[in-house]
């Protein structure tokens, strides 16, 4: 079950609640909960505590123990499986979608750095990055914005959270990027591991494991809505060969050879890099550091740009 871990580890702290009204978002219960006034400020802060910490890891002290390894953390580990998905952020892969229609002629994948605002530094400062006109400034924003429509915001679309404003069809934001079962499920596992870390309840995740599961994790999915202004759109991200394909397959929709995308290629910036441990590009910035207490443990130190993490059964942090 895709999120047996997760489910496992949101049992060790205390949830905020486990009682959440069906009338009641998921962002606006836990914004109450954790930001007392469910103000759009506030929800939009909550998505972006959640959204950095399930990219970066870890930043604020996890009272009830979740660790937080992180959507960068080139260790990844997912069902015993090695999971790097640095590479398709900083720059290192050639698999960005700068136009529409899959082309490799017309509309070749580009490499493009995503780390470019400032990268870990800014969002430990729960801060999207520090150049509003970089990579990462429309990335993360997005993303607070995708998450806040998927999670039912009340305040969503208002000037202080302001609606998705990215492309409406994830399958083309991702459709040179060949995910495959592992790093996607990888992906999803850390959004899961950061809700659990600020107290969200088992059933809460189990919601949330579910629809982005349903939504990305299978091939040729048929056209599903998240965004309601943007209508049905295909959103299957998982396109590498080891994908399940959806009960109801569409694949005939798909221009990427019917949901299939190849590997990505290697950045030449990044061709003298071990494959099998891809570090962050020339442009990444330098390692950034930051102390978590976590409970029952001694301080831990987390590494940017994760040159030194060290891979174990458990989440183990650079010292």
């Amino acid at each position: 079950m895709l999120f047996r871990g997760i489910i496992s580890l949101s049992l060790i702290g205390t949830a905020i609640a486990t009682g959440r009204p069906s009338s009641t978002s998921i962002c606006d219960y836990y914004t109450t909960g954790l930001l007392k006034d469910n103000t759009a400020k506030n929800q939009y802060a909550l998505l972006t505590l959640l959204v950095n910490t399930a990219v970066i890891g870890n930043y604020t002290e996890p009272s009830n123990g979740v660790l937080v390894p992180g959507i960068l953390n080139p260790k990844g580990m997912y069902n015993g499986v090695p999971v790097n998905l640095l590479p398709y952020f900083n720059g290192c892969f050639v698999s960005t979608n700068t136009g529409e229609a899959y082309d490799l002629k017309n509309n070749p994948p580009k490499s493009v750095n995503f780390l470019d605002g400032g990268g870990a530094a800014p969002l430990m400062n729960n801060m999207p990055a520090s150049d509003m006109t970089s990579a990462q400034y429309f990335l993360l924003t997005h993303l607070y914005q995708y998450f806040g429509a998927l999670l039912g915001c009340s305040k969503y679309g208002t000037t202080d959270f302001p609606a998705y404003g990215g492309e409406g069809s994830l399958y083309r934001v991702h459709q040179y990027m060949g995910l495959d079962s592992n790093e996607v499920n990888y992906f999803i596992t850390q959004v899961g591991l950061s809700a659990a870390s600020f107290g969200v309840a088992q059933s809460d995740i189990n919601i949330v494991a579910s629809t982005l599961s349903k939504t990305f994790g299978y091939k040729c999915s048929p056209p599903v809505t998240i965004i309601p202004a943007q209508g049905p759109v295909l959103d299957s991200i998982c396109t590498g060969s080891n994908c399940p394909k959806d009960p109801n397959a569409k694949c005939e929709l798909y221009d990427n050879n019917y949901g299939n995308s190849p590997r990505p290629a290697v950045a030449p910036q990044c061709m003298s890099q071990s494959s099998s441990s891809m570090a962050p590009s020339p442009t990444c910035p330098g390692q950034y550091t930051v102390t978590v207490t976590v409970t029952k443990k001694p301080k831990q130190t987390h590494m940017w740009c994760h040159k030194n993490w060290q891979s174990g059964d458990e989440h183990k942090w650079c010292n």
